[in-house]
């Protein structure tokens, strides 16, 4: 296809927007049993412990490999795409696209002038509604409000036109003046309410800095020959600051068109300035040309990704089809190259869940972290008040950091599933796990713990109360204070992300103590 994709979005950008293997099995060195006809977590293969001649046990962990649904990653999928009609439209209340395995965000792109409808007087219901949906179910939202639509009449508000702020009129509708000060002034007022509900709200996995650009997406490609007026670094630069000076804590992204929709590169001065921010990238360009322009701007995803969860958004499904343009190895093959977190469908979720399960199931295995033990070695037999170590090893299979960090956990319960001991093991963020290209060479950790320590003084000895006996062995990986955190790819588990791997025989103190 000779064209560039100024001249591609020109001929083919509105109709799109209106819309309603070669890959190893082996996870990058780490075994797998799958079975990819289902769609759900399979059984797994449980823990094989051997005996060693010292009196360890020793444990070998097949990865299932299944979908994880983890915080900060997975599949997401459009509710409000722009238009109220794609892609919810036709979801039931009750369908949260559970079938979709590792599907846990949902995503809302919407016009501004749907939420403050008049100034002060926000529309809130469209936004809760779908979202609480998802969150009732352990899911998280992502939102982008826009501010130019060209399927509307005006995707900002009128009143803010009404206010002052100077616009230009495209084919029958409005885009306003970036840079006049009525429309930032009220932006920021809006901003501002929009952090006041959002900011640091743990349903949050992320959210756009949308009000600049056609669709938010931070191009004016389709409106600038038509006006003339373009707008340059200050103007972006300052649309991130609004939005950074207001959400503190949330993950902010920008469209990798802040760079120009076709320019090819790793480094550019709008986009090292919103890393700088703390603002990541969203490219929302996969495979709506055919090769060799299914994407652009993977080079510009190394600078973030080290530290900055990439989002992708692939092309509506439908069209991207019908142009000759999808392609399942390409869509992987864009997962790799971006080291993405997340990955957004445009399209009728349950039609594009038919239509590829494969590459649904193979985009899994790598999309995001994928945190592995493929081998744990502990004692047999531990005696309270005494030192002993735990000897494991851990990888991560995907293709991103595990952003949050977390830290390996070891958990003794007794038969009845209560907890007897929890030991974790500080000393190793797991973020700091190296992601899963080339051969994976997991990172061997020794961890020293006690088991209810005795304290001594000249008033006496003091302990825990804490019986000997045989218990139940889990695994788990989260928080410091051994709260998990992380789904892991492994069977056995309790219900609460922690996973058996065994048993161990707990002695009491010795008789002097």
């Amino acid at each position: 296809m000779n064209t560039n994709r100024r001249t591609f979005i020109k001929t083919c950008g509105l109709a799109s927007a209106g819309l309603a293997t070669g890959f190893r099995n082996d996870l990058r060195g780490m075994p797998l049993v799958t079975d990819p006809n289902r769609a759900t977590m399979t059984s797994g293969t449980p823990p094989t412990v051997e005996p060693l001649p010292t009196g360890s046990l020793h444990a070998r962990l097949t990865d299932h490999g299944e979908a994880l649904i983890n915080p900060g990653m997975g599949w997401v999928t459009y509710f409000y795409s722009n238009l109220y009609q794609n892609y919810g439209s036709k979801l039931e209340p009750s369908d949260t696209v559970r079938y979709f395995p590792g599907m846990n965000t949902v995503f809302l792109r919407i016009p501004w002038a749907f939420v403050e409808p008049e100034e002060q007087r926000y529309v809130w219901e469209i936004l809760d509604t779908p979202t609480q949906r998802w969150v009732d179910q352990g899911g998280q939202v992502g939102i982008c409000i826009t501010a130019t639509e060209n399927w509307m009449g005006s995707g900002t508000p009128t009143w803010v036109f009404d206010a002052g702020a100077k616009s230009y009129e495209v084919d029958g509708y409005l885009e306003p003046d970036y840079d006049d000060p009525v429309f930032l002034e009220k932006v920021e007022n809006f901003i501002r309410v929009l952090a006041a509900r959002y900011d640091n709200n743990p349903n949050v996995a992320y959210l756009f800095v949308g009000h600049f650009g056609m669709w938010g997406e931070g191009h004016t490609v389709l409106t600038t020959p038509k006006h003339g007026r373009s707008w340059g670094f200050e103007t972006q630069k300052r649309m991130i600051d609004l939005y950074r000076r207001h959400f503190k804590n949330t993950t902010l992204c920008i469209s990798d068109d802040y760079a120009g929709h076709d320019q090819r590169g790793n480094r550019f001065p709008i986009t090292d300035y919103a890393f700088s921010q703390g603002v990541t990238i969203h490219d929302d360009s996969i495979l709506v040309q055919p090769p060799p322009n299914s994407w652009y701007h993977s080079e510009m995803a190394q600078l973030f990704w080290p530290t900055l969860p990439v989002v992708l958004e692939h092309e509506h499904y439908g069209g991207s089809v019908n142009r000759g343009a999808w392609d399942e190895e390409l869509l992987i093959k864009a997962v790799e190259d971006y080291h993405a977190s997340f990955l957004s469908i445009h399209w009728w979720p349950d039609i594009f869940f038919e239509a590829n399960r494969n590459i649904i199931a193979r985009i899994n295995r790598r999309i995001g972290y994928r945190l592995q033990i493929p081998e744990i070695t502990w004692p047999s037999t531990v005696r309270k008040g005494e030192p002993f170590t735990i000897q494991s090893k851990w990888a991560n299979a995907g293709v991103a950091p595990c952003y949050g960090g977390g830290y390996p956990c070891f958990t003794l319960k007794d038969e009845k599933g209560g907890i007897v001991s929890v030991l974790t093991d500080s000393t190793f963020d797991l973020k700091q796990l190296a992601v899963g290209t080339g051969d994976l060479q997991p990172r061997e950790l020794t961890s020293a713990f006690v088991i209810a320590p005795a304290h001594k003084d000249h008033k006496g000895i003091f302990f825990r109360t804490c019986a000997p006996g045989t218990y139940d062995l889990f695994v788990s990986a989260g928080k410091q204070d051994g709260t998990p955190l992380y789904e892991l790819p492994y069977s056995n588990h309790d219900g609460h992300k922690r996973y058996k791997i065994g048993k161990i025989v707990l002695l009491d103190y010795e008789p002097t103590v």
